[in-house]
Formats: structure tokens, sequence, C-alpha cells
């Protein structure tokens, strides 16, 4: 009799086992496209094992919580955002959270955005609170070793495309943001950058200031001529996105871009407005990119002076004030045209 029992159990046994590992290497997909879960941190693992069940991962919760009962107390689940778009094994999509196999959301930051910019940006993507990363950007003493002169991490977030996990610290993308301008500071680029009689801090305020004034490759280096020499002749730079960044300063301003500047946000008394106060502001109005830092440390020789937007996206240049009042009144005459909706403004637009 004893015997018998016994055989009835081996054999159990042994259908037992063929049935975990049947169920364990069998791949599953009940759901069409592909799935994004979010295992929350502290959640029990029969609640993750729910939770694939019900949304089609797997199709029942018992191979992998035999799987995980064999596992622990060695490993254990890691938290995330996970994306499923193929038939996984209960064995395989156990792994996948075992090494925390997360899904990264690529993050673009392009070049010229600031601080206000980014904040934005990364609560679209990430979810992040913008008043988070702007009081981690506000830190200055993370760049204090190689620029003691910033006020915050303005100018050294590199734009770039990153990829980050969700849940994911503003500290983390900071300093993320951070090793890449780093890998720029230690390439050649980094070493001219140095050894500009400007000083690191002055080329990549200077730079931002470009960055912002003008998107065409061919007029960077003009634009950096211009202000060179303004600023050798100790005259107001007058650029208007330093007074666009004042008033971001003065109103945390996060969305979109702000209303057009107008002649009282000119008298603005702020350190970045280069209307009232000559010379560089105290730091970068937004983070560039190399080749507006390139054209900071080599600005074009000549003797422009002025220079007024053309409202075909580049600008006119002038050596006199005579001959830049009279760009700046051809381009108030086409603004004007160009808001009556007139046959000239359409023919301009061409």
């Amino acid at each position: 009799m004893m015997r018998r029992v016994a055989a009835s159990a081996a054999i159990l046994a042994v259908v037992g086992l063929a049935v975990m590992g049947r169920e364990l290497y069998a791949p599953y997909a009940g759901y069409t496209g592909s799935q994004v879960l979010v295992i929350e941190p502290h959640m029990h693992t029969p609640a993750v094992a729910g939770l694939l069940v019900e949304r089609g991962v797997l199709h029942h919760r018992w191979p992998f919580l035999i799987w995980y009962r064999l596992r622990r107390p060695r490993h254990t689940l890691k938290a995330g955002e996970y994306v499923f778009d193929r038939p996984l094994t209960p064995l395989e999509v156990y792994r996948k959270l075992e090494h925390g196999d997360v899904y990264f959301h690529s993050v673009v930051v392009p070049e010229g955005s600031d601080r206000f910019d980014i904040a934005r940006i990364v609560q679209q993507q990430l979810g992040m609170t913008p008043e988070e990363f702007l009081r981690v950007t506000q830190q200055a003493d993370l760049v204090h070793d190689f620029d003691d002169k910033a006020p915050t991490l303005e100018g050294y977030l590199f734009p770039d495309t990153y990829r980050f996990p969700r849940g994911v610290s503003a500290a983390a993308v900071a300093t993320a943001m951070l090793s890449r301008f780093r890998r720029v500071l230690d390439s050649d680029l980094g070493r001219e950058l140095r050894q500009s009689p400007h000083g690191l801090h002055g080329v990549m305020t200077l730079a931002s200031l470009i960055e912002k004034e003008t998107s065409d490759p061919a007029e960077r280096s003009l634009v950096a001529g211009v202000f060179a020499r303004r600023l050798k002749q100790r005259w107001p730079l007058q650029c208007d996105p330093t007074v666009v960044y004042a008033a971001r300063l003065n109103h945390r301003f996060i969305g979109g871009s702000p209303e057009p500047i107008t002649r009282r946000d000119l008298k603005f008394d702020s350190a970045y407005n280069t209307y009232r106060h000559a010379g560089l502001p105290p730091g970068p109005i937004c983070n560039p990119g190399e080749a507006s830092i390139r054209a900071a440390i080599n600005p074009t020789s000549g003797k422009f002076l002025y220079f007024v937007s053309n409202n075909h996206g580049g600008h006119l240049f002038a050596r006199t004030l005579a001959e830049h009042q009279r760009n700046v009144a051809r381009y108030r005459r086409q603004v004007a045209t160009f808001r009556r909706g007139t046959p000239e403004s359409k023919r301009s637009a061409e």
C-alpha cells in the first residue's frame, strides 16, 4: 500500500514538473500591438502577477509565482515601466522584471533651450514637475569646478537626445546633461574654449546669445563678430533674447514663448537686460550647441556693428547707425505689410 502511494506521489510530481516546465517555456501574448505596464515600488509579487495576467502578458499566475518562490530571496523584481510587444514565456517575463529591463523614453533637448524650456520638455516626456527641475538646475555649485562664476546650470545642460526611464529624478537628468557637456570640455573644442581670452564663462555666455539670435549656420560667426566689436567698444549689446530671459527669471515663465517684448520691457531693470547694462549678462541665457560655441571662440572679423531681422529667417548687417536705421525701417514696413495681409506680404513670404 505504501509503495503504491509513493509511486503515485512520484508520478504526480513528475507530471507536475512536466506541466510546470511546459508552462514556464510556453510563449504567450493575450494582447495586440504592445502593452505598457508600470510596476510600482513596493508592489507585492502576487499583485504584479495579477497585473501581468490582467493585461495579457501571462496566461496564468502560478508558473510565474512558483518561479519567484524558487528564486527568492536571492533575486527581487524591480519597479519601473515595462513594454511588452511580443509573446514571452513566463520565464522571460520574470527575467525582464528581475533584470530591470525598463523602457527608456527619448528626450530631445534642442539647441538654444533654456532651463524653463527643458523643464517643460521633461514634464511632457517624463511626468516630472517643472519646479523640481528648476530647483535642481538652480544649484550652480555643480559646475563650479569649471565655472565658478556660473549663477545656475544654465549654459551647461548640453542639448542632445537623452534616454531616461520613468520615475528618473531631476538630479539624474541634470547630471546626464552636465556629463555630456563635460565630454565637450574633454574634446578639442573644450581645449579651445578654455584657452579663449574671454574665458569659459564669457565664451559660453556669448555662445548662448548667438544661439538665440540666429539659427542660420552661416550667420553665427557674423553675429559673434558684431557682439565682439560692441563689447570691445563697451557698447550695450542690445540683444533682445536677454530681455526675454530677464522676463522669464522675473515671472518664472515655463510655458511656450512669452509675448513679444515691448519698449517697456527694454527698460526692465535686470542684470540680464543688455539694453540697460553694457557687457555680457551674468551668465548664459540658454544652452548653446557646438556651432554657436565655435562661433563665440572664432568671431568673423570686419566692421559690422548692427544687425536686424530680414523677415526671412536671417539678418541684415550694417556698419553704420544710418545704414542700420534704414534696415530697421525696412523691417518694420515688411512687418506692417505682412500684418495687413496685402499682396506685397505674400511676395515677401515667398
